[in-house]
């Protein structure tokens, strides 16, 4: 990787484009009518993928940037889980059809908040409402200071495959300065519980560019979690908004790590991981040889939604919960983010959709482009412009950005084939957003580029 590139680069804002157009450009003119109508429009012969957002933790960790909140009282969790369920079932019932699920995603927050028999009941339900297949991938996230061996004997009743554990470093220094301390011990024992239980998909999530971080303090981080071996690593630069997520403020800018610091700490995880055998991912994943992220990347089918990188395929994702995204093939809707307006709009038999977005066909062609970019840092911009009907040379001439990247030799052009240099690919977010028509530079919205 090039640190003068990095120098160039890595100051920008810009989107981690796990959707285009990104969430920032979502308006109140799409509500619950417009997705209820989307829903009855589904294909018969369309599948889905569902993520529940749990938007409660026991306490802040001050790098994060979801929508969650602190809660002490267990009865919120529980009237929380009584409107998911509520709302699996409105969807449900809008669709009219008992639609095929090949992925379950629990994300937060802390989704293991919930009480084990609560979160079987969930599990119950949506498997009532929707067709869950056999082969469904069904995945939680986990803070393994709080997992107990009662919610892994429901998850493993669930039916549960795959966990991702919040690990981001385990640096005493750098814990203490982000509020989550967490040690290795803890996140062992939480490994070996979950193995145990035959859950044996397990992802590991790293964090760079923390309080006091450096290259050695992220190598024995990497040194201790490749005892553990998990499957997959998601490895994120940290995106410092207190602007926007005021307990960001608790952290002290001033031991930061600069835009060269986190290049340098980036290289240094990628390199230490690949070493290890992990095959890296796109920007920001890594997975052994043989796991099916892996496989999916070398065939070319790896695809890129809010969770990620994933091998789902489908074109439909059904979000439950407050602030909850969903996707489907007329576009994207968004339900109300404060946990009570969410809640009222359930109870009241509406859905809870607040705002959303309806894709237009250039919106669904620079989609496509940008998906290839970040997920196999190229494009054959001939190919995707002639499934969609259009010729790609006005789609170059538009992409101003691009100059500047290939005189840099960040990008190749070979006619229409676009190409990010091996040497560049951390900048990968900086090519995709040449082709982001919604682009505006002077909102900070977004996490540095590097």
């Amino acid at each position: 990787m090039r640190s003068d590139l990095a120098a160039s680069y890595g100051e920008e804002r810009l989107p981690r484009y796990t959707s285009y157009p990104t969430a920032p450009h979502f308006s109140p003119a799409i509500g619950a009518d417009t997705y209820a109508r989307w829903l009855s429009e589904l294909p018969s012969a369309a599948s889905a993928s569902l993520y529940l957002h749990v938007p409660f933790c026991r306490e802040m960790c001050w790098y994060c940037g979801c929508h969650t909140q602190i809660v002490r009282r267990d009865e919120l969790i529980a009237a929380y889980q009584r409107t998911l369920r509520s709302e699996i079932a409105q969807v449900a019932e809008t669709i009219g059809r008992r639609i095929k699920v090949e992925h379950i995603h629990f994300g937060g927050g802390t989704p293991t908040i919930m009480a084990p028999e609560a979160f079987a009941e969930l599990m119950a339900v949506m498997r009532q409402s929707f067709f869950v297949l056999p082969s469904a991938e069904i995945a939680v996230e986990i803070d393994p200071r709080t997992l107990t061996a009662d919610m892994v004997e429901a998850m493993r009743l669930s039916g549960v495959n795959r966990a991702s554990l919040g690990v981001q470093s385990f640096d005493p220094v750098v814990q203490r300065a982000i509020n989550r301390v967490q040690s290795f011990e803890q996140t062992a024992s939480v490994v070996d519980m979950l193995r145990r239980a035959g859950i044996a998909g397990l992802n590991f999530d790293l964090i760079y560019g923390l309080p006091h971080q450096t290259v050695a303090s992220c190598l024995d981080t990497v040194r201790r979690a490749l005892e553990l071996a998990p499957d997959r690593f998601s490895v994120f630069g940290y995106a410092h908004v207190p602007a926007f997520k005021k307990h960001q403020r608790m952290i002290n800018e001033a031991v930061l790590p600069d835009g060269l610091a986190r290049h340098d700490q980036a290289c240094a995880i990628a390199n230490a991981l690949k070493e290890a055998g992990y095959v890296q991912i796109g920007l920001d994943h890594f997975a052994r040889s043989d796991d099916a992220m892996a496989v999916a990347f070398k065939e070319r089918t790896l695809r890129r939604n809010f969770q990620g990188y994933t091998t789902d395929r489908g074109e439909v994702l059904l979000g439950f919960g407050a602030s909850a995204i969903g996707h489907l093939p007329q576009g994207y809707v968004q339900n109300d983010v404060q946990i009570g307006a969410y809640a009222q709009s359930i109870a009241a038999g509406r859905l809870a959709t607040a705002k959303g977005y309806g894709l237009t066909d250039d919106d669904r062609l620079r989609a496509d482009i940008i998906e290839r970019i970040m997920c196999e840092f190229s494009a054959d911009l001939g190919d995707i412009c002639a499934r969609h009907g259009v010729e790609a040379g006005p789609m170059l001439k538009s992409a101003s950005r691009l100059k500047p990247l290939i005189s840099d030799g960040v990008v190749r052009l070979d006619g229409d084939r676009l190409a990010v240099a091996n040497d560049s690919r951390f900048l990968v977010r900086s090519v995709a957003a040449a082709f982001d028509a919604h682009l505006d530079p002077g909102r900070q919205l977004h996490s540095r580029a590097v």
